[in-house]
């Protein structure tokens, strides 16, 4: 759904790229400004290449929401857009940002005028009234700013005469700020999803899980102290890394160094019931994936393999290098799963076990970050174990690690 409505909004910020190229092309044109750099065709074709550029320059300031920051960042672009002698930028209180002459005596006029717009929620060009001889704004266009929560604010356009050209590209561009602060609101949506989501697999993390390893490095504090110590600096590891507070994402190497010492920990336990071979290329470690996309995956293959049988648990991680990915693999030999269940549970209409909240979580992050060619592949059947496979592109805008580094993992 999310896909959906940013290819939506992209199309209408495309949209209203060329309508605003047009309108530009044309403001400039009549006050006989001329494009910088190679010759592209007519001034209005040169106006709209220039239109586009400058485009590219305010759009990602405005990604940031409509700030106090990001509008200053912004309000210089976007009158070099405009062409005009002044533009503003405020929220439904306030002046945010203003680019050119005359802020001195026009902002507080400009609010009040801002104020009517509000309540028609529709662009107005008013004259400024200003008494300065030496002031050369003498007209002014309001445009709203809209969201999801109705108007934000206004974009502020002002020039030295009435201009019906100046009326449609000040309405166009603020509809295209307007597209940018909507695609904010979603990349704050999709953080808040993101957060919400790595809560749950915090939830998931068993109390049994929690009480059984305590017990476990118990009982060996007067039989082996040493190994005790040892288990409780993982076990210390372990959770603190489960619940750190920063980053979306993390490496390979700490998300593998996370699974070692939960395994050690699972092994303290089960004993030799628990087998686990690792197979890991060095060059994959730095890769970059969403925070803790993995451990619920081994976890998974633990419970099935120890806690759903009496037998021997062999279990398979391996990282291999593939290019441009990394492909990541984890098998285990434990009871598996009815295909038409794990469909179910993928599609959200079972719910209740942990197994299946940690595969439906880790499914939906990494659609929600790489696309749906990215989903895991599951194989598994009745009796016959499960196999999850994983590609994760070494490089994708927006994704890289903010956390703390950590040594590679000991193999």
């Amino acid at each position: 759904m999310t896909g959906a409505v940013l290819s939506a909004l992209a199309v209408a910020g495309a949209a209203l790229l060329l309508g605003l190229g047009w309108a530009g092309g044309r403001w400039h044109a009549r006050r006989g400004e001329r494009a910088t750099g190679l010759a592209l065709g007519t001034p209005v074709e040169r106006a709209t290449f220039h239109t586009l550029h400058t485009a590219s320059l305010a759009a990602p300031p405005l990604r940031a929401g409509l700030t106090e920051d990001a509008a200053r960042k912004a309000a210089k672009r976007l009158r070099s857009l405009l062409g005009t002698e002044a533009l503003c930028l405020t929220d439904r209180r306030s002046v945010l940002a203003w680019d050119g002459p005359g802020a001195d005596h026009h902002e507080r006029r400009a609010m009040a005028r801002v104020a009517v717009m509000l309540d028609s929620g529709r662009s107005m060009s008013v004259r400024t009234e200003c008494t300065r001889p030496d002031c050369p704004l003498k007209w002014a266009v309001f445009a709203p700013l809209t969201g999801e929560d109705g108007v934000l604010g206004a974009l502020v356009a002002y020039g030295s005469r009435e201009s019906a050209v100046l009326v449609r590209a000040a309405t166009e561009l603020a509809r295209w700020v307007s597209v940018q602060l909507e695609l904010s609101e979603l990349d704050r949506s999709r953080t808040r999803l993101m957060e919400a989501e790595i809560k749950a697999l915090r939830a998931q993390i068993s109390p049994h899980f929690i009480f059984n390893s305590l017990a476990a490095i118990a009982s060996f504090v007067r039989t082996d102290p040493e190994r005790a110590r040892d288990l409780l600096l993982e076990f210390a590891d372990f959770t603190r890394y489960s619940f750190r507070r920063h980053g979306e994402f993390t490496t390979l190497a700490e998300e593998l160094r996370s699974i070692e010492q939960y395994l050690a920990l699972a092994g303290a336990r089960f004993g030799d019931r628990l087998k686990v071979t690792l197979q890991v290329a060095p060059e994959v470690l730095p890769v970059a994936l969403p925070f803790l996309c993995l451990q619920p995956l081994v976890e998974n293959a633990v419970k099935h393999g120890l806690e759903d049988s009496t037998g021997e648990c062999l279990i398979t991680i391996a990282a291999r290098d593939a290019g441009a990915e990394a492909v990541i693999t984890i098998e285990d030999n434990g009871v598996g799963m009815d295909p038409a269940v794990l469909r179910r549970i993928l599609a959200g209409e079972r719910g209740a076990s942990s197994s299946g909240i940690g595969l439906t979580n880790v499914d939906e992050r990494i659609r929600q970050v790489y696309g749906d060619a990215y989903g895991p592949v599951i194989e598994t059947g009745v009796g016959a174990g499960m196999k999850i496979s994983l590609r994760i592109p070494k490089y994708r805008a927006g994704v890289h690690s903010s956390g703390p580094g950590q040594q590679p993992p000991r193999y």
